[in-house]
């Protein structure tokens, strides 16, 4: 396999930093990228206002997620005490993957300095080095130059990495921004940021940032909920959010709560058993025989919970991300908006969906009906126990048509 070696503070990650990576990735072919956070860089040392080593790699996952399944964030470095030398992780990395073709990225003011650093030497030993380059023509002379150099004193391996024109921005001034975001500052750091990195940072309160959970604009929200998720999952939540307000608009339901219920109904998704039945326990949830032997039916439960308790959300808002994944007998208009809109939003594909999507304009009533008889039909075909709620749900509709 290609590794790509991708270091730094990350201090945070910023829209660069991912625009890099995936532009590495392509160029050089590679099978697996390394996202490896510094503890203590060699070359400066960390601001006053830096994120723990714990939150740079946590925000460093978040990137790596956005840019897809070749990527991953390691702890490699922040494992090892003292100051994180390159030439230290090369060596490593090359005895876990001997066999392996190892590619070390960074920036040109860096590649043109390289013969500088700790032992340069056990560098090119075990990887080859990928210079970022934004305007090639104004790099090319140089990078020629030190190319020679590095071929001939250490047998380097080196080639360049074009990057498209995006808006650059150093991590010091991207801190700074985020501080004055909250202290009236006009400039918007959310368009430096991957939106995920953006809700983690302010979910922690890192960089000066003064975010009041109970009291999040739409936007910040958003952004927190996506930082709790998954990336793949990111394009379901948007579709249902957008489905949710406009069948909210159409059948007289409050469309901004119903944005807001769309935007958290998946926040707890990917959480495992055992802090879903901590959360239910803490706050009094009762949990059914099934539930327990299921975090994805627990993730309703959960994630209004968090609703709640986390970010304030009014009573009708909770209620709906309760009862979003099984029903509920007794669903109010506003908990079908939300179930049908999570059933049916513009990313789902399956037969009867389009159905459903006709009916939910006529009557929410048969189009509930319709979603849970599919959604028994496929837990029966596949032996999976049927819920009460589900059951006692789509029994009450029946009752009601008939």
């Amino acid at each position: 396999m290609k590794i790509g070696i991708y270091g730094g503070t990350f201090d945070p990650p910023h829209l660069g930093h991912m625009e890099a990576a995936r532009s590495a990735m392509e160029q050089l072919g590679l099978d697996r990228l390394l996202i490896i956070p510094d503890r203590e860089p060699p070359h400066k040392s960390m601001a006053e206002e830096s994120a723990s080593p714990e939150q740079r790699l946590e925000m460093a996952r978040l990137m790596a997620d956005g840019l897809g399944p070749r990527a991953e964030a390691s702890d490699l470095e922040l494992r090892r005490e003292g100051k994180s030398y390159t030439a230290d992780t090369v060596e490593v990395l090359h005895e876990l993957y001997p066999e392996d073709e190892l590619w070390l990225l960074m920036g040109t003011d860096m590649f043109l300095t390289l013969q500088n650093w700790y032992q340069p030497e056990r560098i090119f030993q075990y990887a080859g080095v990928a210079a970022f380059s934004r305007n090639q023509d104004d790099t090319e002379e140089m990078f020629q130059e030190q190319k020679a150099f590095l071929e001939e004193k250490f047998h380097a391996r080196t080639t360049v990495v074009k990057l498209p024109e995006i808006r650059e921005i150093a991590s010091r001034d991207l801190r700074r921004m985020l501080a004055s975001e909250w202290t009236g500052g006009n400039v918007d750091p959310a368009q430096y940021l991957w939106e995920p990195v953006y809700g983690y940072i302010l979910k922690e309160g890192l960089f000066g940032t003064k975010a009041d959970l109970k009291n999040l604009s739409d936007k910040h929200l958003r952004a927190v909920s996506y930082s709790m998720v998954k990336a793949k999952r990111l394009a379901h939540i948007r579709g249902t959010e957008e489905t949710a307000v406009a069948l909210a608009k159409y059948w007289g339901v409050d469309p901004d709560k119903a944005r807001r219920a769309g935007i958290l109904h998946d926040c707890t998704k990917y959480w495992e058993l055992e802090p879903s039945v901590e959360c239910c326990q803490k706050y009094g949830i009762e949990m059914d025989e099934l539930e327990i032997q299921s975090p994805k039916l627990l993730h309703s439960k959960t994630g209004s919970a968090v609703a709640k308790h986390v970010f304030g959300e009014p009573d009708d808002v909770v209620q709906a991300i309760f009862c979003h994944t099984t029903g509920k007998p007794g669903m109010t208009t506003f908990d079908k908006i939300l179930y049908l809109a999570d059933y049916m939003e513009p990313n789902r594909d399956f037969d009867g969906v389009e159905e459903m999507r006709r009916l939910v304009w006529e009557d929410l009533d048969k189009a509930m009906i319709l979603g849970l008889e599919m959604n028994v039909e496929d837990l029966t075909e596949r032996g999976v126990p049927i819920h009460k709620n589900t059951q006692g749900t789509l029994d009450e509709l029946r009752g009601r048509s008939q």
